[in-house]
């Protein structure tokens, strides 16, 4: 009988947040994913020795996480949260504010309630840092350097009864308390390597690298490249070809990777999935056996287009030829292929952190299995990849996704026709007459088949521009130099070619970091032309990146008394409300759809008003209805009660048929967030959906009274799935007041 055989290659990797010349780390994100990503992921796998994976350890992150081992990582935020919090001073205290609630919102600041309670005291991330400090005392500011570090703990560490000591306590920490945190983290940093190599020992798991620093190869050859996946696209001024850079960041990670684990490794995941002929004729060079990218690539290679049914099932053909393993040959170089199966990629990256663990595993199982399904019924065996990023999406997962994994681990287990294999296993397992073949591959990556997020906007290409005159530079100048002048430069240029620094240029993607990776990019080109015994161009000194677009919350000024009827004519309807406005574009995961746009909300002396805008591109054309024309829209709303009781939660779910509404439902949620009741039937809950998607909820029946919070959250399913959200992290709060403290404030709002 064919076999349903599953590749699992999760994607390991930071930037490379270290300045070589001061030896300080920029950013504290190696240590934190560390700390909570990645040795629980493959130590998951003892539980479940039969489901085998492929992880891939980027060699500059496996450099730095040594460096953190071997304590000589210089790490600011390390030594912030060290210190006595008495001793800190003004500009610490303010640096702790602005970077200790980095963290999300609900699963990892909500799951500490002081954590919480120190975050909203902060402001919830909209009061001035510095001024928040200073309502913050001295045991505050402990609280926040223990428990931003506890917050990041693997679900392993935390089952410790040492660690479970202090979640225990909750508050306030002392010294000893503080010096116990830090050394964990030591500790924790410690087992991550040791991990990775006793699994692939055991044969648990295979470990590929990828280039050093993790640059997107194509280019590094020749950023011409980019207009040969997309006709057309701006270019940098000055054309970029060093296929020998390309070379050595392939060769180095492959040594590296050696030296770290023992053997050389087999397989390769370019960065970004970035494919082309030459980058499949280094890795042949160099011993490669197999790569990985998108299937866009393999689509655009192959002239196919691959077709998906209802709910995203794959359909005969398409299964076929996706779920299949590749042999690139031309000229002398041969390399196997795999390409990931985006839909079920991104379900774990995008959808299931919304969904009850089981039903979500449930659901993927089943997923593969129908998609599978055209692929085995010729008698071949179907090799399903499933490639993703192995460390963000778990924030948005409780508990670090650990129970949606063994639920997922234990389904595919216990089903016969399922099988989990390291892409090495797979190759190995799969019928030779049954490969399919490929002779050329138009450039692309794992993201749109292309190279846009990298090259192209103003920001990228004036980004290569100043690598390309730095590494002009090199070549004129480095035999003049000492040669540790001459190694500190040429390392200096491999970082800067990395892939992550244009990754948060151009419009695709922002954080609350865009500046400190703008900063580190120019430091590194800097560092080149100070090694090389030149002053760096004054343009190094000027920021490359744009304004990072952020959230804007702004608070309800006067009661509302709209008219619910789902459409956007009445002006005065929502003036005065409380509006959210998203950010939408992406952060260190690509792919998330984003449906939703702004939401106003606010209160009246009997009501809570809702109003949700859909996000333009999502829209029909008649109207702001997104153009699937089934879906829902869940609101939830919990009172804050202002003496700390348990206030009342409540869900109301608009169904949406042809882009209507077709009916609505409101239940009561228990402490859980399980339905426990319906609200009575005298409760007048209204919605309309036309334009946008409008609530009317009674305070009565949200138990809210005066000086009470009422907190919001809303989301987008499809098919059964939460596919968007506002906020995406948290909620929006709306204070219930009196019209006399309501009145005043539109007084001090509106006064010219």
């Amino acid at each position: 009988m064919p076999m349903i055989r599953i590749v699992f290659l999760w994607h390991m990797h930071q930037p490379f947040y270290k300045d070589l010349v001061t030896g300080r780390y920029r950013l504290p994100w190696v240590r934190m994913h560390g700390l909570k990503d990645y040795y629980g992921m493959v130590k998951l796998l003892d539980e479940f020795p039969e489901v085998h994976q492929t992880f891939n350890m980027v060699p500059s992150l496996v450099a730095q996480l040594q460096d953190y081992v071997d304590g000589t990582a210089v790490d600011p935020f390390f030594d912030l949260v060290a210190k006595p919090a008495e001793e800190l001073n003004e500009d610490e205290q303010r640096f702790a504010i602005e970077y200790l609630f980095h963290a999300n919102q609900v699963h990892m600041i909500g799951r500490y309630p002081r954590y919480q309670e120190l975050f909203r005291k902060a402001g919830s991330g909209n009061k001035d840092a510095g001024q928040a400090a200073k309502e913050f005392s001295t045991q505050d500011f402990t609280d926040l350097q223990v428990l931003s570090q506890l917050a990041w703990f693997d679900e392993f560490f935390i089952a410790q009864p040492d660690v479970q000591a202090i979640v225990k306590k909750g508050r306030n920490f002392n010294a000893d308390d503080q010096r116990f945190v830090m050394e964990k983290q030591r500790e924790i940093l410690a087992a991550v390597l040791p991990a990775y190599a006793s699994a692939a020992q055991r044969g648990l798991v295979e470990v590929s690298c990828s280039p050093f620093y993790h640059p997107i190869l194509p280019l590094l050859c020749d950023t011409d490249k980019g207009r040969e996946s997309v006709p057309g696209l701006p270019l940098p001024r000055h054309r970029f070809q060093h296929p020998e850079d390309a070379r050595e960041q392939l060769r180095r990670g492959i040594e590296a990777h050696e030296r770290v684990f023992g053997v050389r490794p087999k397989g390769v995941w370019p960065s970004e999935g970035s494919v082309s002929d030459e980058v499949m004729a280094i890795g042949h060079e160099l011993g490669v056996e197999w790569m990985a990218t998108d299937e866009g690539v393999l689509g655009r290679s192959t002239d196919y287009y691959f077709s998906r049914a209802s709910e995203g099932v794959l359909t005969g053909e398409s299964a076929a030829r996706l779920y299949n393993i590749y042999r690139f040959e031309q000229d002398q170089t041969r390399m196997h292929l795999i390409f990931r199966d985006h839909s079920l990629s991104d379900l774990i990256g995008f959808v299931y952190s919304g969904m009850n663990p089981n039903d979500a595993a449930n659901h993927f199982i089943g997923k593969i299995k129908a998609s599978a399904a055209g692929a085995i019924q010729g008698g071949h065996d179907a090799v399903v990849p499933v490639i993703l990023d192995g460390e963000n999406a778990w924030e948005y997962f409780p508990e670090s996704g650990r129970e949606f994994l063994r639920r997922l681990y234990e389904g595919i287990r216990k089903d016969p026709a399922l099988e989990c294999a390291t892409v090495s296993e797979a190759i190995a397992r799969h019928k030779p007459e049954h490969f399919g073949k490929l002779h050329h591959l138009v450039p692309g990556s794992w993201i749109n088949s292309n190279f846009n997020v990298w090259i192209g906007a103003p920001e990228d290409n004036k980004a290569w521009d100043y690598l390309y005159e730095a590494r002009d530079l090199y070549e004129h100048r480095a035999a003049q130099a000492p040669e540790d002048k001459r190694k500190l430069a040429f390392e200096e240029l491999l970082i800067a070619e990395g892939s992550d620094w244009n990754w948060w240029y151009g419009p695709e993607h922002s954080s609350a970091n865009d500046r400190d990776f703008d900063e580190l990019y120019r430091k590194h080109l800097t560092n080149v032309y100070a090694a090389l015994g030149e002053n760096p161009p004054d343009y190094l000194m000027h920021p490359i990146a744009g304004v990072a677009p952020v959230a804007k919350f702004t608070q309800q000024v006067a009661f509302i008394h709209p008219r619910i009827d789902g459409k956007t004519t009445g002006y005065f309807d929502w003036l005065g409300a409380a509006e959210y406005i998203a950010p939408r574009s992406g952060a260190a995961m690509h792919g998330k759809q984003f449906v939703l746009d702004r939401v106003y909300t606010g209160v009246d002396e009997k009501n809570l008003y809702c109003r949700l805008d859909f996000a333009p591109p999502a829209s029909s054309k008649n109207g702001g209805a997104p153009a699937r024309s089934d879906f829902e829209v869940h609101l939830h709303v919990e009172t804050a009660k202002q003496d700390g009781a348990r206030g009342e939660k409540v869900r109301v779910v608009a169904e949406a048929a042809k882009g209507r509404l077709k009916t609505f439902s409101a239940r009561i949620l228990d402490e859980d967030g399980e339905p426990s009741g319906f609200p009575d039937q005298k409760s007048k809950v209204a919605v309309s959906l036309e334009k946008v998607c409008e609530f009317r909820l009674p305070l009565a029946l949200l138990d809210a009274k005066v000086g009470d919070a009422l907190r919001l959250r809303l989301s987008y399913w499809e098919d059964g799935l939460p596919i968007d959200s506002l906020p995406a992290e948290g909620t929006m709060e709306v204070k219930v007041r009196s019209a006399e403290e309501m009145a005043e404030i539109a007084s001090e709002s509106w006064n010219v």
